[in-house]
């Protein structure tokens, strides 16, 4: 029964957790128990049952309790099968999901070696606007799981195409995560690539791309700015912020400072 296999997914967590506090053998019984279930269950018949796997495997991403070997040699060999050029449609548009999600979380190294060739791929997947519009909802996690040596050898050029795309939707989202992109890249390549192509973005023909690259445009140019002197940072959830200076939080010690918010995350897509 799927409702059976739903309901034990969203037990492995838990467990796990348990697990790891309570037992000192934690990795031997993650490794040989419960890890099988949770990389069977990506591939299961059912929707929800997959659906249920996924979330319980970015939760056990996110407390840190797979082990590297494991994500190497389990994990994302079964996201690239699924995501793979002949892959059934429903199983691509999820693991290009998972993947875009998961990469905030992994090393560097494994994003960039493991992931990052097949991500490209599916920039410019011709079958499915869908997979593609997950990729440029997350193309800002993406530069910054990997940093400005890749993001400018190989995500730019796949930005480009992004933002040229047929479907405007697919350039709404390229408008949305713009500052993401931006921070990401070298002053030389924000002037010289980023600035023409925003530029084409806030003179798009269709006006929602043009509204969402005029609520960038601010953002976008706060990359411009040296942070040391002008106290703009990007916090880890891809908001802009601003960190209060020496001399104003000096003159306001008797007042709690609170940073400054300046909506821009690239993360909001749908």
């Amino acid at each position: 029964e799927p409702t059976v296999r739903t309901e034990l997914m969203e037990q492995i967590p838990p467990i796990a957790i348990f697990l790891q506090e309570s037992r000192p053998n934690f990795p031997t019984a993650f490794f040989e128990y419960l890890m099988p279930i949770v990389v069977r269950y990506l591939t299961d018949v059912n929707n929800q049952v997959r659906k249920a796997g996924q979330e319980a495997l970015l939760i056990l991403l996110e407390q840190d309790l797979i082990a590297q070997s494991d994500i190497e040699n389990k994990v994302c060999p079964i996201l690239l099968d699924l995501s793979a050029p002949d892959s059934d449609d429903e199983y691509k548009v999820e693991a290009v999901n998972i993947i875009c999600k998961m990469a905030s979380m992994l090393s560097r190294t494994t994003v960039e070696h493991m992931l990052l060739p097949r991500f490209c791929e599916l920039c410019s997947d011709g079958k499915l606007f869908q997979v593609r519009k997950i990729c440029a909802a997350n193309f800002g996690d993406i530069c910054n799981a990997v940093g400005q040596e890749a993001t400018e050898r190989l995500l730019i050029p796949k930005f480009f195409e992004l933002c040229s795309d047929s479907v405007w939707g697919m350039r709404k989202a390229c408008a949305e995560c713009f500052m993401a992109v931006s921070y990401t890249t070298s002053p030389e390549v924000r002037r010289s690539k980023l600035s023409p192509l925003f530029i084409s973005l806030i003179s798009d023909t269709c006006r929602w791309v043009r509204q969402a690259a005029f609520q960038s445009l601010g953002p976008f140019i706060s990359t411009f700015a040296n942070p040391s002197s002008a106290g703009l940072y990007v916090r880890e959830d891809g908001t802009l912020s601003i960190r209060p200076s020496v001399q104003d939080v000096n003159s306001n010690s008797c007042q709690p400072s609170n940073n400054i918010t300046l909506t821009s995350s690239s993360t909001n897509a749908a």
